[in-house]
């Protein structure tokens, strides 16, 4: 039955090509524009991803990690007290503008973190030693915004909230869903550059003991600060991600771009794959006539959208991998996890089997005497 559904298919090369490219366009399409979707979004939890702590503490009902409000740093000492906490220190996040040395402005994220442990800053460092952020008036910034930031080198000095800032190394792909560059420091001289009080934080980043359920520690710290809200990492990095789709036409827009696109490849698969087993009833009328039954015509037929789906699917996933490669940046992320490419050409592989089970009341009908009368 493969061997039939084969050489069936080999005999019109070109309605074979027409099929394949459909269903290497879908699978392109979906994986390219899904992945583009995917990496873009995952920029919204950049800062809680990367930050290395178990639990963010900040604000009643937080919503986004760009966005903080202020809270009172005393507050520290009460997280610190809660059974089951390992470490916290306070970390500062705000808008200010930088200078240019060609006298222009840029506005930038200041992020800063507790000097003693670091937490929260960037372990992409060209340098790779994190320690430089303990210099005097050291700033890091990032490699892919250095166009928008005058093309500093290490070393060179800036004005960021007419405060002295020295760029002591560079972070590699720290790029947030804002156009907004990310500028690591000190918390005490991210105060300076935002010019906040020194009895303010944005949130505390706390590291959970060994052994310890980061969600019950949640909860602890809930209760010993009830005008402030705890989440574990994850649950922090999806509600920054959510904050984005709800608030804005991100996610509608490109699913609906997907989604589009989708379905038109699908309905070049669907169209080709029904005109082929159309045109190819006097074949069916003939494998009738000589004994076959309609469970082996209909083997044939779903054995040659199977293949169809299989070729077409290693071909796309194939395209989508040096696409990946050739075009993804820290930018302009592709990001494709296993299993996108999986549901990908499960989808075609469905739609190719209903795209050959739609032609079924016309092979049904078919009369093994039309064999004859030809």
């Amino acid at each position: 039955m493969w061997t039939i559904a084969a050489k069936t298919l080999m005999s019109d090369r070109g309605k074979l090509l027409t099929a394949l490219v459909g269903v290497v366009f879908s699978v392109v399409l979906l994986n390219v524009q899904g992945g583009l979707f995917i990496g873009l979004i995952r920029k919204a939890s950049l800062l809680v991803d990367q930050g290395g702590a178990d639990v963010w503490v900040g604000h009643h009902k937080m919503t986004n990690v760009d966005f903080p409000n202020d809270v009172p740093r005393r507050w520290v000492q009460r997280i610190r007290s809660v059974d089951g906490v390992q470490r916290a220190d306070p970390y500062l996040v705000g808008f200010s503008v930088m200078t240019l040395p060609d006298g222009g402005f840029e506005s930038v994220l200041v992020v800063g973190c507790e000097p003693s442990s670091l937490a929260g800053s960037t372990d992409r460092l060209e340098g790779g030693d994190p320690n430089v952020l303990r210099k005097a008036d050291g700033v890091v910034v990032d490699l892919y915004d250095s166009s928008r930031l005058g093309r500093p080198e290490i070393g060179d000095i800036r004005e960021i909230g007419r405060r002295r800032a020295r760029v002591v190394d560079f972070s590699t792909g720290i790029l947030g869903f804002s156009v907004t560059p990310y500028v690591f420091t000190t918390i005490d001289r991210a105060r300076d550059y935002l010019d906040r009080p020194a009895d303010v934080a944005s949130y505390f980043l706390v590291k959970a003991q060994p052994g310890v359920d980061v969600e019950e520690l949640c909860q602890r710290i809930q209760q010993r600060l009830p005008d402030a809200e705890a989440f574990t990492s994850e649950q922090y990095a999806r509600q920054s991600v959510g904050f984005w789709l709800t608030r804005t036409g991100l996610g509608i827009s490109f699913g609906a771009a997907t989604l589009l696109g989708l379905l038109v490849g699908l309905v070049v698969v669907a169209q080709t794959l029904y005109a082929s087993v159309l045109d190819r009833l006097s074949e069916y009328g003939a494998l009738k006539a000589i004994g076959a039954a309609e469970r082996h015509i209909y083997g044939i037929v779903f054995s040659q959208a199977l293949m169809l789906a299989a070729g077409g699917g290693a071909a796309g996933l194939a395209l989508v991998a040096a696409i990946q490669a050739g075009f993804s940046t820290p930018r302009a992320p592709i990001a494709v996890p296993w299993y996108m490419s999986l549901g990908s050409c499960l989808l075609v592989s469905a739609i190719c089997l209903l795209s050959s089970a739609l032609p079924y009341l016309r092979i049904r009908q078919v009369d093994p005497a039309m064999v004859l009368q030809g």
